[in-house]
């Protein structure tokens, strides 16, 4: 198992210190986000091919193929929303407030933090390469958890890529700046991307089960829970819904109205928009 773990960090390293070195001159750290999805896609490939090489089999290319899917539709959505567009305006306080030691200090404190964290929450994808079901005749996938772990997977990727849609779908009309998009998966969430993110890595970690020694990997469930903290806590839920409040008096009625997170028929109320769902 260590080689495993010790091939996926030095290959994430690898990645972020490149990522890192672009933002220098791009000026622009927010590339870290685009980059992110893309660094669970090494971490699966690098542990994959540490730890079957030479004996792949479908079982333990199951959740190699699911992260790829999900972490290249993840970086392609982002690289075309951010490509172009000014720093974040976290990065620009951070910035100011460092000066010339920005440099240096990006490097601690946004790529190798961020890095660590996405080592840490990509475990699962680690733990299901080291310790195969079927090696050494430990047993056999499991179809029960893997099947449950892929459907989790499905919901969660199409909350977030429809959701991602019809939410571009909605900022591309003129005709809606400034209002609250509650059409659609929006309709039943205010945070469709969030909820498929966080089914997402249940799913993986449901997979992760399956197609390994559960008895060597049920640990790993530490990465499904410190996302859906970020998730709901952190990173995620709890500081767009901040920034929200402050820029759309709108947004108030919308939670009145709208399930936070999991997804739920609306509650009585008028309400944004009166044209048709964005994605229609």
């Amino acid at each position: 198992m260590t080689d495993v773990f010790l091939a996926s960090a030095g290959s994430l390293m690898a990645l972020l210190i490149g990522v890192w070195l672009l933002s220098i001159p791009l000026k622009n750290v927010s590339i870290i986000d685009i980059a992110w999805g893309f660094g669970f896609v090494v971490v699966a490939w690098a542990s994959f091919l540490t730890a079957h090489v030479e004996t792949p089999s479908w079982p333990n290319l199951i959740l190699p193929i699911l992260v790829t899917v999900w972490g290249l539709r993840l970086t392609s959505y982002l690289a075309w929303r951010n490509i172009g567009k000014p720093e974040d305006y976290r990065y620009v306080a951070m910035r100011e407030k460092r000066g010339s030691s920005f440099v240096w200090s990006s490097l601690l404190r946004v790529f190798a933090l961020q890095g660590v964290i996405l080592w840490v929450v990509s475990l699962p994808i680690q733990a299901a390469a080291a310790n195969p079901a079927s090696a050494g005749g430990e047993g056999e996938p499991c179809l029960i958890l893997t099947s449950l772990g892929v459907t989790f997977w499905v919901v969660g990727v199409f909350f977030e890529s429809v959701g991602d849609w019809q939410l571009a779908r909605f900022k591309a009309n003129p005709d809606h700046k400034g209002r609250v998009m509650d059409r659609g998966l929006w309709r039943l969430t205010r945070h469709p991307n969030y909820f498929g993110d966080f089914c997402v890595w249940w799913g993986h970690w449901l997979v992760c089960l399956g197609v390994s020694e559960m008895a060597a990997t049920w640990w790993t469930v530490l990465s499904p829970v410190i996302m859906s903290f970020f998730l709901i806590k952190v990173s995620g839920v709890a500081l767009l819904e901040k920034a929200m409040k402050n820029r759309s008096p709108e947004y108030e009625d919308y939670i009145r109205r709208t399930s936070s997170f999991l997804p739920w028929p609306p509650r009585p109320g008028e309400q944004s928009i009166e044209s048709p769902p964005a994605g229609s």
